[in-house]
């Protein structure tokens, strides 16, 4: 099956990377034109676990409007920007693509159902650390357990083939995938877990070793992650608590050392994050819902006037 995968910088490069060792055919496209033109003359080099290999045979481009028609385009911009892009992707969408959203955060099915039948769309997430270490060169670090996980918005003989590809070629790859039959638990863990981590680290400076070591660190997390399962619980997902509070050693030990993404976007390039689509969400399904959520509220505040502020900042053009 021919794949795009719009957004290759850290986690789309190594979701890529994975799908290439297993053996599909790959475009990527990214506007990092560095990045893009590294992997087109020498390939992407591919570390994790302190091992690393060099994977070719990558088609990349700067936007999807000159790709082929597609049997897979999974979405990995920030889900801030898929309204953006989505035009140059609808050129390489045919009537049995399937669209695919791995993002970060809530309600990316929702934007894709403007744009195809449900029977088109599957959702989900990777549970994997990523880094870009420069033009050419990804960094996974994955958790221990299912690192790959989606499932079909509706059911349809388009995502179940699309779905089963997509595992055995993730697996095949060396990457724990799983096509679920019902993804919004894992779904809503891992937004839930990844907004408690992402929004502290974020506003600590902080890795998060550092941060599950601190008493008051904790305190955030945590209140984030309860909060983040009540509203999830109001919803009908279920109870998520428990398998959030099992995996916290796992996150310890295999993400400790980590900037997560977000804290990458504020602290280190100064970029727009994905607060809106993860404690944002949080905070706006639990005002719907009843739920108070003052933690994930506070958060997205905090992160948002950061955000709107990068060169406002002490020891900047204008602080």
């Amino acid at each position: 099956m021919k794949i795009a995968m719009i957004g290759s910088g850290a986690a789309g490069s190594v979701f890529a990377a994975y799908l290439r060792r297993g053996g599909a055919e790959l475009y990527l496209v990214d506007r990092y034109k560095a990045h893009m033109d590294k992997i087109a003359s020498d390939g992407l080099v591919f570390c994790c676990k302190g091992e690393e290999c060099c994977l070719t045979g990558f088609h990349t481009s700067a936007c999807a409007d000159c790709l082929p028609v597609m049997d897979i385009v999974i979405l990995m911009v920030k889900a801030t920007q898929t309204d953006d892009v989505m035009p140059d992707v609808m050129h390489c969408v045919g009537p049995d693509t399937v669209l695919v959203s791995l993002q970060n955060g809530i309600g990316n099915d929702e934007i894709l159902a403007k744009y195809v039948p449900a029977g088109r769309i599957m959702y989900g997430a990777g549970v994997i650390g990523t880094e870009l270490k420069g033009p050419g060169v990804c960094v996974s670090k994955p958790e221990d357990g299912i690192q790959m996980f989606f499932g079909a918005v509706e059911k349809s003989p388009q995502t179940d083939r699309a779905g089963k590809y997509l595992q055995e070629t993730f697996e095949a790859g060396g990457c724990h995938a799983s096509f679920e039959d019902d993804v919004r638990v894992l779904l809503w863990k891992k937004a839930i877990t990844t907004s408690g981590y992402n929004a502290v680290c974020t506003v600590t400076r902080l890795r998060l070793h550092f941060v599950m070591e601190n008493d008051w660190g904790m305190k955030l997390l945590m209140n984030v992650w309860k909060e983040g399962c009540a509203v999830a619980k109001a919803l009908g997902v279920g109870d998520i608590w428990p398998l959030i509070e099992g995996d916290i050693e796992n996150l310890r030990e295999n993400l400790g050392d980590y900037y997560p993404s977000m804290a990458q976007d504020a602290v280190i390039h100064h970029r727009r994050t994905e607060i809106d689509v993860l404690n944002g969400a949080i905070a706006r399904y639990g005002e719907r819902l009843g739920v108070p959520t003052p933690y994930n509220s506070v958060l997205a505040d905090i992160v948002s006037c950061v955000q709107d502020n990068y060169n406002n900042q002490y020891g900047m053009e204008n602080g």
